[in-house]
């Protein structure tokens, strides 16, 4: 089965980091222990446009965490939430028999295994879900910790309805920050910041739905942790995804509009609307999987500049590195090397 190629941009990886930075833990000798486990250059941190594997952002997610012992990664200011900890709540919840029922125990368990974060059911109107209130108030914890949690959650809550649950709205109790562009990205819906608190919101109606997960789906999606709930990802239901998808398929052919909406048995129209509504473009989609493709061969492979060039629909390997400087601030023979520094 063919895996999507997603990477993820040097800020989330920044963000990994900056728990154990904050707190004083992260000597040189610390970073160069983590992010040599995850195969990732120091100098790439420098560069502010770069871009990591999904497989180095989750190793290193894993190397952080084994690290410190905590896998709220150095964030929490009381105690730290040790390892097991997300496969305990996981435990705890797939055996409920509504959604609603899983909810409500997984800020039972959260709640046992630290002290700073509280998750809390939620409902306004016709939607239902969960925010985060934490301890000390607005800005007392740092963004990164607020888009985590809600993305672990979130992801969490999607597996055990069984994929068909779809997100409303996503607030976040922090300005629209530098990098809004990639939140619209990891979270599918309405974002919406400067908000009270952070929260993610459904249609109510959803968590009165059974759990549909039995044991040997748990250690599936216990074994696929973190992947599945910290890396980058689209619902593969979206337009956004499944245009990707038959890109990726079809490449080094990159067909076109047109051929993409035939394909996917929507007209031109109809697609664009779709994508539209998603907070992006065909062009813009070409171009991120282009993008990621790159960045996956430049740095796990010894292909020629021309070879990728042409895998990925340039006409030739001048236009693929202008494409490549514009993606990431740097020239594609220079960012390999970069990648490769230790």
């Amino acid at each position: 089965m063919l895996q999507p190629v997603f990477t993820a941009p040097i800020f989330a990886v920044h963000g990994l980091l900056d728990g154990a930075r904050g707190k004083g833990l992260a000597t040189q000798e610390w970073l160069k222990g983590v992010l040599g486990r995850a195969g990732i250059s120091e100098s790439l941190l420098e560069l502010k446009d770069s871009r990591v594997t999904v497989e180095q952002f989750n190793a290193l997610f894993i190397a952080v965490k084994d690290s410190l012992n905590d896998e709220c990664l150095g964030y929490l200011h009381e105690r730290p939430m040790r390892p097991g900890s997300f496969a305990l709540m996981v435990r705890s919840a797939f055996t409920a028999h509504s959604l609603s029922c899983a909810l409500r125990r997984l800020s039972e368990s959260f709640a046992l295994l630290q002290d700073d974060v509280t998750l809390v059911p939620v409902t306004e109107g016709a939607l239902g879900g969960f925010a985060l209130e934490m301890r000390g108030g607005p800005g007392a914890h740092a963004e990164f910790l607020h888009a985590h949690l809600l993305r672990v959650f979130w992801r969490l809550l999607l597996w055990l309805h069984g994929g068909r649950l779809v997100p409303q709205r996503f607030d976040f109790n922090f300005a629209l920050p530098l990098h809004a562009m990639s939140y619209g990205r990891i979270f599918s819906g309405t974002l919406c910041f400067g908000q009270p608190r952070t929260a993610a919101w459904f249609d109510a109606d959803a968590f009165k739905q059974p759990v549909r997960r039995d044991r040997d789906a748990l250690q599936s999606f216990l074994r696929a942790t973190p992947g599945n709930v910290v890396g980058p990802y689209l619902n593969e239901r979206s337009a956004s995804a499944r245009v990707r998808m038959v890109l990726q398929r079809a490449s080094p052919e990159w067909p076109d509009l047109v051929v993409t909406a035939q394909r996917l048995h929507l007209s031109v129209s109809a697609l664009q609307r779709h994508l539209a509504s998603e907070g992006t473009s065909f062009q813009a989609l070409k171009d991120q999987l282009r993008r990621d493709m790159a960045i996956v061969r430049l740095t796990s492979s010894e292909a020629s500049l021309v070879a990728i060039a042409a895998d990925l629909g340039f006409t030739d390997s001048t236009a693929f590195q202008r494409a490549f400087k514009v993606w990431t601030g740097s020239a594609p023979g220079a960012y390999r090397a970069r990648s490769r520094s230790r």
